[in-house]
């Protein structure tokens, strides 16, 4: 079955789904996006994510494509054409198509909005969580309004690929001070010497994960200390557990940064708690 696509009002096959060649998300990373991960038929945190969605439109001062639940619908049907299952949803929004200038186009001048879907076999996932990734650290060179999530990802692409060149599957990024951000496409925890779970603030300095957010739901439902403080590279690398989590992959654990093993070099004990009762905090919408 070929996979669908929904562009500004209608439903394309993949292939001949296309926009123009003088749209601002193309000309100028003049956009943003949201990904949300669909399991077993449920939409996971959609809410929480066009929630983000809404915000990040108006930080860069752009106009939302249409009403908050005809776009629920849209994705919906985007989700079920495809027959998706477990995978995820890609959304994108721009500030549409006009003439290459700076200045902000006409205000009449429509939005851009693609959605696509694909569906994603769970088992690699589910064996990272079993024997954990390594990463490595590089040194912050984004913007600094990396808390809009926004389609200029070009330093988080580099940054992948050194992690993948150097053997790793991550990077995690470091503000001058040495203190650690975030991941190239999540959010970075660690459980400190107190058992304590700890993340950066969530302000200018790193995106506000919806993922992040609902696990700190979830550590309140167990009943796991939490800490919203900055850490360093330090600290990390002497922490009991450090993960990652993002919408395609909730507490992945950690086991190696720059080449030191994190605690005994095996996937923690609190990742998997915590991963294990995301389910009954997240809000779950069915497609159907």
């Amino acid at each position: 079955m070929s996979r669908i696509a929904y562009v500004n009002g209608r439903y394309l096959p993949h292939p001949d789904a296309a926009v123009h060649i003088e749209d601002r998300g193309f000309q100028f990373a003049d956009g943003v996006y949201e990904v949300c991960e669909v399991r077993d038929g449920l939409i996971i945190d959609l809410t929480r994510h066009l929630d983000r969605l809404d915000r990040s439109l108006r930080e860069l001062r752009m106009a939302s494509p249409m009403g908050r639940e005809a776009l629920r619908v849209v994705i919906r049907e985007v989700l079920r054409r495809n027959r998706v299952r477990n995978g995820l949803f890609y959304l994108q929004v721009t500030r549409g198509v006009a003439r290459r200038d700076h200045y902000f186009p006409a205000e009449t001048t429509p939005p851009t909005i693609t959605i696509t879907a694909k569906s994603v076999d769970p088992a690699p996932m589910g064996r990272k969580y079993e024997t954990g990734i390594k990463v490595i650290t590089l040194p912050e060179n984004r913007w600094d309004r990396v808390d809009i999530k926004t389609v200029g990802l070009l330093p988080n692409v580099l940054a992948k690929q050194q992690a993948k060149d150097g053997g790793a599957q991550d990077a995690i990024f470091v503000d001058p001070a040495g203190h650690v951000k975030e991941a190239a496409s999540s959010n970075v925890w660690i459980v400190d010497g107190k058992g304590s779970l700890v993340t950066r603030p969530a302000e200018h300095g790193i995106l506000r994960g919806i993922t992040r957010t609902t696990l700190l739901d979830v550590a309140e439902h167990i009943g796991l200390p939490v800490e919203e403080r900055e850490f360093s590279v330090e600290e990390m690398l002497g922490a009991r557990e450090v993960f990652l989590t993002s919408a395609t992959g909730s507490c992945v654990p950690v086991v190696e940064v720059d080449g030191k093993p994190i605690a005994n070099g095996h996937p923690g004990s609190v990742a998997a708690s915590l991963r294990g009762a995301f389910l009954d905090i997240a809000e779950k919408t069915t497609i159907w």
